[in-house]
């Protein structure tokens, strides 16, 4: 490989902040709220215009399992519609992102978007700070805690936090997919298989079954979700696998990829699927959905058996996490061997400890999002939406300690935290 020795230069500091937040999904948001509501300054840094990651851009469909509480709760209520079709977990994008704007603007928490985190600035082992991209130019921003909510960790492999990708004997990654909305579905006829293992008849055979003898590889599965729209519907359909979500040309390739099967999807929901005849495509997420990339080494590891037996550890940042083993095929469509949707028996929620938003060998950091450290078989629950806001919100309280104490994330009294985010109502 050819390389270029890029000449020193200053850097002009753009920001300097107590509190500094990279990456505006549902994580990012709970950490910056949180953070700024215990009196700290905060900057909240995002690649995007617009804010709420997967959520908006993402077109995500709904808020996944049955997590509760916290500042989820808040998000659920300023951003339902009441007006138009859905329950509260039914997510309308435009009305989520103007409610995201509205409470960054209410906490005065300073919004940087279009902005990209290129890098990290470390004094010693100690994270001080980023580096960041945009219209103007390169830019530093300096900060006492940073919160890395980039869901694919950018700042933490940055800073040198060992991590590893995927899953743990091979490395790969769950699929990615471009989600995409129909329109003209006769809701009055419509079937809505909501998960891998829904699976029933219609006037063609089996609709599973269908879709991996009709639909295109490595695409196969049906997953339809009424939106808060009537007629309209939400496509979680498109898929590619053996790309890596840390890698710019594979996000290209997945995003062109599923863009491709999208009329493929329509004509075969057209073709076999009830209610769908006389459907058609009006609009696709402006990013691809990457649900695997990196898992970093924290204090504390999450695993299966933490989820499978719903255990509550006394350490917790988070209580009451709930969701199932959705782990996506990574060879092909549908469910892996390995993961369990419908028939998931676990009804409790568990809880995580604050160790796996502590990264090991470098200060002045926090883990939030689907980041944080946790086995492949444990991502594939913590990783949905309501849990990464749990765990945001925890993040941006214990930075709050930080800031105030002047001490290391991994100092924070667990015990101290915890009472912050009972008071809270968490």
């Amino acid at each position: 490989m050819e390389f270029y020795t890029e000449p020193a230069r200053e850097i002009p500091v753009s920001e300097k902040t107590e509190v500094l937040v990279v990456g505006g999904g549902p994580a990012g948001i709970g950490a910056a709220v949180a953070a700024a509501r215990r009196g700290c300054r905060t900057v909240l840094v995002e690649q995007s215009g617009d804010v709420g990651g997967v959520a908006t851009t993402g077109m995500m469909s709904h808020w996944t399992g049955d997590t509760a509480g916290g500042f989820y709760e808040e998000l659920l209520e300023r951003s339902r519609d009441d007006a138009i079709q859905g329950n509260r977990q039914t997510i309308n994008p435009e009305k989520l992102k103007e409610a995201l704007f509205q409470l960054l603007e209410e906490e005065n928490i300073t919004l940087r978007g279009y902005t990209f985190a290129s890098d990290v600035i470390l004094r010693g082992s100690r994270a001080a700070g980023i580096i960041t991209e945009s219209k103007s130019g390169r830019e530093a921003i300096l900060a006492d805690i940073i919160i890395d909510c980039t869901g694919d960790g950018d700042i933490a492999a940055r800073a040198g936090v060992p991590f590893y990708k995927g899953r743990e004997e091979d490395g790969s990654m769950q699929p990615m997919t471009l989600m995409f909305k129909v329109a003209g579905v006769d809701e009055a006829a419509a079937v809505f298989p909501g998960s891998f293992e829904t699976n029933f008849p219609v006037p063609k055979g089996m609709i599973q079954d269908l879709g991996k003898e009709k639909l295109p590889f490595p695409a196969g599965h049906v997953l339809l979700y009424r939106s808060t729209i009537p007629g309209v519907v939400t496509v979680n359909m498109t898929n590619c696998i053996g790309v890596d979500g840390t890698n710019a040309r594979d996000l290209t390739k997945a995003h062109r990829l599923c863009r491709k099967q999208m009329d493929e999807i329509v004509v075969f929901l057209r073709e076999n699927v009830p209610g769908y005849s006389e459907c058609y495509p009006i609009s696709s997420a402006s990013m691809i959905g990457v649900r695997e990339t990196r898992h970093f080494r924290g204090e504390k590891v999450l695993t299966r058996e933490d989820v499978e037996n719903a255990v509550q550890h006394e350490d917790w940042a988070v209580r009451d996490a709930h969701f199932n083993f959705d782990v996506h095929n990574m060879s092909g469509s549908g469910l892996d061997s390995t993961g369990c949707q419908a028939q998931f028996t676990q009804k409790r929620g568990y809880s995580i400890p604050y160790g796996c938003l502590v990264p090991v060998n470098i200060d002045g950091l926090l883990l939030a999002g689907r980041d944080i450290s946790g086995t492949h078989m444990a991502h594939s629950s913590y990783r949905v939406m309501p849990i990464c806001v749990k765990l945001g919100e925890a993040a941006g309280t214990a930075a709050s300690l930080c800031v105030k104490k002047g001490i290391e994330p991994r100092q924070v009294d667990v015990k101290e935290l915890q009472q912050c985010l009972s008071s809270a109502g968490k």
